[in-house]
């Protein structure tokens, strides 16, 4: 699959599953300055083995400036073999009836911002999800650094439009959490600003219908703050199925 100078494939060998790992190890361990990884400039961990790896690269030049990794799950009772089970109880979900798939680790090259690389990241997933018949997409969706108070406006707007309807809502089980809908119960947030701080994947859940935790997890060794995401993919509006499929339109502000 292609999007203007660039095109999707997934990993087929060692080689390219770190090149991947390379990426990552670039994107959420050295440009952060989080401590973690390998001496190798390798970002992996025991989930990698169990996951598709996706990538996307120039072309032209074969530069990986894209990837991600997916986990295809059977149904709810499989949620515990997930990354984001490892932060989140997920027990709400166990019975939720229907194919998942989780998302992960996606991350962009720090010198690549052109839009068409997450609209082709989702037109990938579009295709692969109406393929394989998936109902809940879902993963973390990770914030820059581990102080809240930077991210005031994102979370009250997280809080007072987008949170997980109740059935399915994560509780706590991480040690270190921000409890932004009881912490920001008051606030007035600024959408603007809210919009502007928000990782531009999780403002594309939004947009399609997307929702999170009513909580973050803080992640010292990968120095972020991540909220679960989830996409139920029969609230994607007809319209908004049609940009996934490669349309012109960008996706629509979910404010």
């Amino acid at each position: 699959m292609r999007q203007g100078r660039y095109s999707t494939r997934f990993a087929e060998t060692e080689a390219d599953l770190s090149r991947a790992q390379h990426l990552r190890w670039q994107c959420f361990l050295a440009r952060s300055r989080a401590e973690g990884g390998d001496h190798d400039s390798l970002d992996r961990d025991s989930h990698d083995a169990l996951c598709r790896h996706v990538l996307i690269e120039e072309a032209q030049s074969g530069t990986l400036v894209c990837c991600f990794r997916i986990l295809p799950l059977s149904g709810g009772s499989e949620i515990a073999r997930s990354y984001s089970a490892q932060y989140y109880n997920l027990a709400s979900l166990a019975d939720y009836d229907g194919k998942l798939v989780e998302l992960g680790r996606f991350c962009v090259h720090p010198d690549h911002s052109d839009p068409d690389i997450l609209r082709l990241a989702w037109a990938m997933l579009t295709d692969y999800v109406e393929a394989e018949g998936v109902g809940l997409l879902f993963g973390c969706s990770s914030f820059i650094g581990t102080e809240p108070e930077a991210y005031g406006d994102a979370f009250a707007i997280l809080r007072e439009r987008h949170l997980a309807p109740k059935r399915w809502l994560p509780r706590v089980k991480a040690p270190q959490v921000f409890r932004f809908a009881r912490a920001l119960r008051f606030a007035r947030p600024d959408p603007k600003k809210a919009m502007a701080a928000m990782p531009p994947l999780l403002r594309s859940y939004l947009a399609m219908g997307g929702w999170v935790s009513d909580h973050a997890v803080v992640d010292p060794q990968m120095n972020t703050l991540h909220v679960f995401t989830g996409l139920e993919v029969s609230a994607i509006s007809a319209n908004r199925r049609r940009f996934l499929r490669g349309g012109p339109a960008s996706l629509p502000d979910p404010t």
